[in-house]
């Protein structure tokens, strides 16, 4: 646990990095060398043991010893408490003790530290935390820390070597396209960018197209419940975190976005991952239409009854309004279904909101209302993805499409 702390400069709002110098005087014991490991096991939790800070210092006087580093609050006097190990090797390997002078800078300071120094005293927390996407470092402040945005997004610059471009949401996700409208706070503004995940790797302009870091562990979820030779429905596709990955795991994928700039990376992914065009089709149209086309394009490649295995529906802000699209979508092919021993029904698996004390009931309501049908609750499962806010989560509801529902009279 660190002792040492910059100086203070609260409501700081042009970085001085000259202001944070800081230095501190210790005392060391001089030893030989060669006994340096002994003395140091010895003293144990009595020595400087402060972060990036070596306990072992040279000696300016002689390059045949060493100088051991104390506890900042140890004084001489304080030598007599000393464990009895810590005593015996002042007998018998200290050759003196010493005073050492330490000096700290900026550089050693870590983003959290500075930012505890320059923001008021009165805030109630630190705006240190974001979301790397590549070499993009992606805030969401909150607007009482927009006098401080400047500042706050050059020491995320500073401390982050891999990080040279550090941006800030300014409102909500676009509701057409996805995708988060952001502001430069430092750094050289370059949008393009590369991730790696699921075994892929992911190229696209991160102003243009929606991606989330923090939702890895989900698009593995879902992904791992895809078999081979499975027939894969993604409604809002994005760049592809669920699409290419399961396609590359032997799934024949359907994927669609919206957002033209995402259905130009999406098929620029494909083409860097190698995937064979036969595994994936893609598609740059309305989510509800999507769903209508893509049925019926995969029945035409077959005269017997064919449809998907599982529909992935990640966008959380509105996907279960979409769910209407499904009641009645199968009406035509009734047929085709009943004439087939092995026939069976798609997975839906739907991402969503919910602010509900009560979240279970009131996604089960909201499905339940929009394709119009009660939800079998032994039947559907619903998984936490993440907490997003204050009394805001974030939900994947997987429930089967039942044949009352896939058939049910066109409204």
């Amino acid at each position: 646990m660190s002792i040492f702390f910059p100086p203070a400069h609260h409501g700081m709002k042009v970085l001085n990095r000259a202001a944070f110098k800081k230095s501190y005087d210790v005392i060391g014991v001089r030893v030989p060398a060669k006994r340096v490991g002994i003395v140091v096991k010895a003293f144990g939790n009595n020595l400087l043991n402060q972060p990036r800070l070596r306990n072992v210092a040279e000696d300016s006087g002689s390059k045949e010893t060493k100088l051991v580093l104390l506890k900042a609050d140890l004084r001489r006097e304080d030598l007599e408490n000393l464990p009895q190990e810590a005593k015996k090797v002042m007998e018998t390997d200290v050759l003196g003790v010493v005073d050492h002078h330490i000096d700290l800078d900026y550089d050693y300071w870590t983003s959290e530290q500075i930012m505890h120094a320059v923001m008021p005293k009165d805030a109630k927390e630190i705006p240190s935390s974001f979301t790397q996407t590549g070499h993009i470092a992606h805030m969401n402040l909150r607007e009482e820390y927009y006098p401080w945005k400047t500042i706050v997004g050059e020491i995320i610059l500073d401390k982050n070597k891999n990080i040279t471009c550090v941006v800030n949401k300014t409102n909500s996700i676009d509701t057409t396209y996805r995708y988060f409208k952001m502001e430069l706070l430092a750094g050289d503004g370059n949008m393009m960018t590369m991730v790696k995940e699921s075994g892929c790797r992911f190229k696209f302009d991160f102003s243009k197209v929606y991606w989330n870091s923090r939702l890895h562990t989900e698009h593995e979820r879902l992904v791992r419940m895809f078999k081979p030779s499975e027939n894969v429905c993604d409604v809002f596709a994005g760049v592809g975190p669920f699409a290419l990955p399961a396609a590359k795991g032997g799934a024949i994928v359907y994927a669609n976005d919206l957002n033209p700039s995402s259905y130009e990376w999406l098929n620029e992914n494909v083409q860097l991952n190698k995937i064979d065009s036969k595994k994936i089709h893609t598609y740059n149209m309305d989510g509800r239409e999507f769903i209508k086309k893509a049925v019926q394009d995969l029945q035409e490649t077959s005269t017997e009854w064919k449809t998907f295995d599982h529909f992935v529906m990640n966008l959380p802000a509105t996907a279960i309004e979409f769910l209407d699209t499904f009641r009645g979508l199968y009406n035509d092919k009734k047929e085709l279904f009943e004439a087939s021993k092995d026939a069976k029904l798609p997975i839906i698996h739907c991402h969503c909101f919910t602010k509900s004390a009560d979240p279970r009931q009131d996604i089960f309501d909201r499905v339940a209302h929009m394709i119009g049908a009660p939800v079998d609750s032994e039947l559907t499962q619903l998984h936490l993805v993440r907490n997003v806010a204050p009394k805001k989560d974030m939900y994947c509801v997987s429930f089967p499409l039942t044949p009352d529902v896939a058939f049910a009279p066109l409204r």
